[in-house]
């Protein structure tokens, strides 16, 4: 019996001694950083820099990651200098402004509209689709008539610089894709705020002189955007129809769930494009990711593409390494 009183005894002094180291260590050493404060923004091009001011200005007032996400990207949609998304984005073959927005939430919700005319904000519309409706996706003019019944301005996007582009183009009418220069065609944007929760946004008028009707990846939930608020968010830009032949964005996340650095998942779905499509050297694609724990990455295949990161209070344009040089 004396035995274990003295066992007890000693064990109990043992737990309090290292209770009280434990206490004496944390209020010595600095606490490590929450993720609670420190809202990140990651999106695509150098028109990214102003979304993510917007975007954690948003935040920063008590908007959630999905209200960042969205004003982010309506500040380039608002853009008519930017000829590649919202107004001012050059046509198709037939003079038509049509664009292409998708937005997704951290609980899996998402909203998309495809093959949209005259409304200047195809991103908020996607995000009337996501929280207002039934379904993820709405097209034409069926997008069109929901964008009107929501309230939403009917106005012609086509300015006198994105027509007067068009008017040169149909001197040849030939399709072919410049890399880095046409394929400016997106701002994907993805945001994490206070509560360490993340969402995405993706908006674009598509390939320049497209065929009547095309769609690209953008507005695809999977292809130019996906987020798992357990995992992380990517986004794509460049040529649509490679990053939908490979489900870009669902790739990268897939790859960051199995454990690998946003950087790295980059680098893997750009080489899924390498090793499947034999006509990858005539295009551009870009991706760019965030992680639940706020690490970061971008990659893409030709040199030219950067990214927009705020983080930390700063707002740093950068250019993502390639696969050919």
């Amino acid at each position: 019996m004396t035995n274990r009183r003295n066992f007890l005894k000693g064990s109990l002094l043992a737990a309090a001694g290292t209770l009280m180291a434990s206490r004496v260590k944390s209020a010595v050493e600095p606490k490590s950083p929450t993720i609670k404060n420190k809202p990140m923004v990651i999106s695509t091009w150098i028109h990214g820099l102003e979304a993510n001011e917007a975007s954690i200005e948003c935040m920063a007032n008590g908007g959630s990651c999905t209200d960042g996400a969205e004003a982010g990207v309506r500040v380039t949609e608002a853009d008519p200098d930017n000829m590649t998304v919202g107004i001012g984005g050059f046509p198709d073959r037939d003079g038509n402004v049509t664009l292409d927005a998708c937005i997704m939430d951290p609980t899996g919700n998402c909203g998309s509209v495809t093959f949209l005319q005259h409304i200047k904000h195809p991103i908020s519309v996607a995000r009337k689709v996501m929280d207002e409706t039934p379904h993820v996706m709405l097209s034409g003019s069926g997008a069109l008539q929901f964008a009107l019944e929501c309230g939403f301005e009917k106005e012609n996007l086509l300015t006198d610089k994105a027509k007067e582009a068009w008017e040169k183009w149909k001197v040849e009418s030939k399709y072919k894709p410049v890399i880095n220069i046409e394929n400016h065609d997106t701002i994907g944007l993805i945001t994490r705020d206070h509560n360490g929760d993340l969402a995405g946004a993706c908006t674009t008028s598509g390939a320049a002189f497209k065929m009547h009707g095309r769609v690209g990846d953008s507005p695809v939930i999977g292809a130019g955007l996906y987020v798992d608020n357990e995992v992380g968010g990517a986004c794509a830009t460049g040529m649509g129809e490679l990053v939908l032949k490979t489900l870009g964005t669902f790739l990268v996340v897939e790859f960051m769930r199995q454990g690998k650095h946003p950087q790295v998942a980059c680098e893997e779905a750009v080489m899924r494009i390498v090793n499947k499509l034999p006509d990858y050297k005539d295009f551009q694609v870009g991706y760019c990711a965030m992680n639940k724990a706020g690490e970061y990455g971008a990659y893409c295949i030709h040199p030219g593409f950067n990214y927009a990161l705020h983080k930390d209070g700063k707002n740093t344009l950068i250019d993502s390494d390639s696969y050919l040089k």
